[in-house]
């Protein structure tokens, strides 16, 4: 059973930094609690937690701030993921465990959840899209830096999708990635890789 700390940081983290009209404002303790129904103490307490990763920004007498993210976090944010999952792809390429099925799985998944409505959906599919393949590394520290990287992104990803398009061109993104894991072919998934994170970073710096 979650705790009350447990329950507020995962509201927090997976529904109220992901959403576009939160960017740029100042959280309410009492309203949050309410809506989730626990004490501001807990609030608080995942809010630290949420300070500490530099999710939130807490500002005496202010609260917690969600900021936008800068051109700069973006970049280094897209920089970061390069590394890791041009690495997941050419070793998993080079040992043979690059996890095609699964991938192509969720590929398929993520291909009904096309519109604007289900921008926070499709998100989560593409990070399990990705996900899965720096996973596939077996390197339990690389899988966890790679996990604390999607907040972050989703906190503009969000924004860039409820605006409508580009859903269909991230998806013909992901499939060249695929078809160069499947081809067993390191270089050409990584060049879908650079290809995929600078038309999302891109976007991230249009939002």
């Amino acid at each position: 059973m979650q705790s009350g700390r447990e329950k507020a940081y995962a509201y927090l983290k997976d529904s109220v930094l992901t959403d576009p009209e939160m960017q740029d404002r100042f959280l309410s303790e009492q309203e949050i609690a309410d809506r989730i129904g626990v004490s501001r103490t807990p609030i608080r307490e995942a809010l630290l937690l949420l300070a500490a990763e530099d999710l939130v920004r807490l500002v005496p007498k202010r609260g917690a701030h969600i900021a936008p993210l800068s051109g700069r976090e973006i970049t280094e944010l897209i920089e970061m993921r390069r590394l890791l999952e041009r690495f997941a792809a050419a070793h998993t390429t080079a040992a043979g465990t690059a996890p095609v099925d699964e991938m192509a799985a969720l590929l398929a998944g993520q291909e009904r959840l096309r519109g604007a409505d289900r921008a926070k959906e499709f998100l989560a599919a593409d990070h399990r899209f990705h996900a899965a393949l720096v996973d596939a590394v077996g390197n339990s520290l690389m899988s966890r830096q790679y996990a604390a990287l999607r907040s972050r992104q989703s906190r503009v990803g969000v924004r860039v999708l409820h605006r409508g398009g580009h859903q269909d061109e991230m998806l013909a993104e992901h499939r060249r990635i695929l078809d160069g894991l499947a081809a067993g072919d390191a270089a050409a998934a990584c060049a879908a890789i650079d290809s995929h994170l600078q038309a999302t970073r891109r976007l991230l710096l249009a939002a």
